[in-house]
């Protein structure tokens, strides 16, 4: 795991055969109320979350905290009602029009020098924040390294595909929840949790089960990265998972 970086928390709902969404790329409604629940509680416990253009699109807003306990462990924490809403976008090209820029949360953007030139003078985004290579591509590295300096310590993130690929490809990532919805989607270009080239089976990420539960016909499965190709974890750091119904 690089270090000087906040912890990142993969959170995702999924169909059974591995889809995020259908094959037009509809907004992924087919989580549960207790699906939902739980994704508040991960943001809850988060200093920040970031997700792609693409969901946002998709979706139009960002999930709140709304709950009230929710709010006071945040207060308790002396934490923001809500964590800062981090969307990345390597061309900036949002619809300003949409829900997402009048919703109660602080938001930032990351993207480069390009995608910024539209947002810079503009009140939607409280922070643009430009982080870029060389190859005028964002420099993820960069950017979290900036995000542990401002003491976001805890960083959910939310999807899409494309940009859990490329944390893992960076071995950026330190846990996965996986929601297993029961229903199946189909299609080749349905997407996936993890999309991008792909990895080879000796090169893939290790995973360890941490937790399992289940809450009617939704199973919740927790993950920690162990290293890519690093083989099963070390004795001395095993866990046993955790497993309840409810």
């Amino acid at each position: 795991m690089t270090q000087n970086r906040p912890h990142t928390t993969v959170v995702l709902a999924m169909s059974v055969d591995g889809k995020i969404a259908d094959f037009r790329r509809s907004p992924a409604r087919f989580g549960s109320v207790a699906d939902k629940i739980h994704l508040e509680k991960q943001i809850a416990v988060s200093d920040a979350v970031l997700f792609g253009a693409g969901t946002l699109r998709a979706y139009g807003t960002t999930m709140i905290v709304s709950k009230t306990i929710l709010l006071q462990q945040r207060k308790i924490a002396n934490q923001h009602p809500q964590p800062v809403h981090i969307v990345i976008s390597r061309s900036g090209n949002l619809n300003p029009d949409i829900k997402f820029f009048q919703q109660s949360v602080r938001r930032w953007l990351l993207t480069t020098s390009l995608g910024a030139y539209f947002w810079q003078e503009r009140s939607e985004f409280e922070q643009v924040l430009v982080f870029e290579t060389p190859e005028k591509e964002i420099d993820i590295l960069a950017a979290l390294k900036y995000l542990a300096s401002l003491q976001i310590t805890r960083l959910a993130i939310l999807g899409g595909g494309e940009l859990v690929a490329s944390f893992l490809e960076s071995d950026l990532i330190d846990e996965i929840w996986l929601t297993i919805c029961p229903l199946i989607l189909g299609g080749s270009v349905a997407p996936s949790p993890v999309e991008g080239t792909g990895f080879l089976s000796d090169l893939a990420p290790k995973l360890q089960l941490l937790e399992v539960s289940t809450v009617e016909q939704e199973v919740f499965l927790h993950y920690r990265i162990i290293s890519r190709g690093a083989g099963p974890a070390p004795q001395n750091k095993s866990v046993r998972p955790r497993i309840s119904q409810k």
